[in-house]
């Protein structure tokens, strides 16, 4: 009976050997859930031509914007769990959405299979050049005094900017009124024309335009400092204690897909993660790489940003319009 246990298992490591090293033998599909050209299809278009040579098979960018970027991931739920198709996924989609939407149409924890966290960064708090604000302090300031009289855009309802403003709002006390966007290239182009007053978007989205003059930035979202923009202050920093909000981004993949697999996926994105070429590019655009994670730490990593999003939402009232 021990004899025959130990052959199994050793005919099944031997399978597992065997699926890891042939795989994968077609093109990939990574569903994308922002459209082309956002910061998000940026990091993950740098990811898809890296992976494409680590795994000798092209991985194939499938932008599926839409549903508060749910839509994206609820098809790469229902794909075939082969590990021909995966899913790019950002804080956004995985633990912000799903507690504002008000029917979702899958359980990120329940429905996704984790392989990788791949990026981490910061959001910036923005205004058009041409305001009077100089500072955290003046936008507080002048909107205690005048209550709605500013707008802020978004890229978008749901999204880390949304939410990530409201909290702001609820942490200083002031009425800011929401102008949600088809996306964050739209949002900073109203903001650069004045239409907008303030915006708070990803430091890979907004920070050209920072660095070109073309927005005033006033502090940055995170526990320190960007690396892209060190002259600007945290909004801790700048007089709002304890407020932290950070993006992330990281590889998922249907529910089902084989262990081998699983591990072939995480070995090769950490791979990836440790390279100098990936730090240099993702950098470059205002995000940082992530250290390598298992898919059980990118698991339990989701389930604890959801439940801090869950309670933020509901303690600033961010909701779906």
């Amino acid at each position: 009976m021990r004899l025959a246990r130990c052959l199994a298992l050793l005919f099944c490591f031997v399978c597992c050997t065997a699926m890891a090293q042939s795989y994968p033998t077609r093109p990939i599909r990574m569903i994308v859930p922002q459209a082309p050209g956002s910061a998000s299809d940026t990091v993950a278009r740098i990811i898809a031509a890296d992976l494409t040579g680590r795994l000798q098979q092209q991985v194939v960018v499938d932008n599926r914007p839409g549903g508060a970027l749910l839509l994206g991931l609820d098809l790469t739920s229902k794909a075939n769990p082969d590990g021909y198709t995966i899913g790019y996924a950002m804080i956004g989609a995985l633990a912000i959405s799903p507690n504002v939407v008000p029917k979702p149409p899958l359980n990120v924890l329940k429905d996704l299979q984790p392989i990788s966290q791949t990026t981490t960064g910061q959001m910036l708090l923005a205004t058009t050049p041409v305001s009077p604000f100089r500072s955290v302090p003046d936008v507080i300031a002048y909107a205690k005094q005048n209550p709605d009289k500013l707008n802020y855009a978004s890229s978008g309802n749901g999204t880390p900017g949304h939410v990530g403003f409201e909290l702001f709002k609820f942490m200083t006390g002031i009425s800011v009124a929401h102008v949600p966007y088809k996306g964050g290239a739209a949002g900073i182009t109203d903001l650069m024309a004045g239409r907008v007053q303030l915006m708070l978007e990803s430091t890979n989205s907004i920070t050209p335009y920072a660095k070109a003059g073309r927005v005033r930035g006033l502090a940055v979202s995170g526990p320190r400092r960007s690396d892209a923009l060190p002259e600007i202050p945290t909004l801790a920093e700048a007089g709002v204690a304890g407020y932290e909000a950070t993006t992330w981004t990281g590889i998922v993949a249907p529910v089902g897909m084989p262990r081998p697999i699983v591990k072939r996926l995480n070995d090769e994105i950490n791979r990836m993660i440790a390279s100098p070429s990936y730090r240099e590019k993702v950098t470059a655009i205002g995000s940082e790489p992530m250290g390598s994670s298992t898919p059980e730490e990118f698991g339990k990593f989701i389930r604890a940003e959801s439940a801090k999003w869950a309670d933020v939402i509901k303690r600033a009232g961010a909701k779906i319009d």
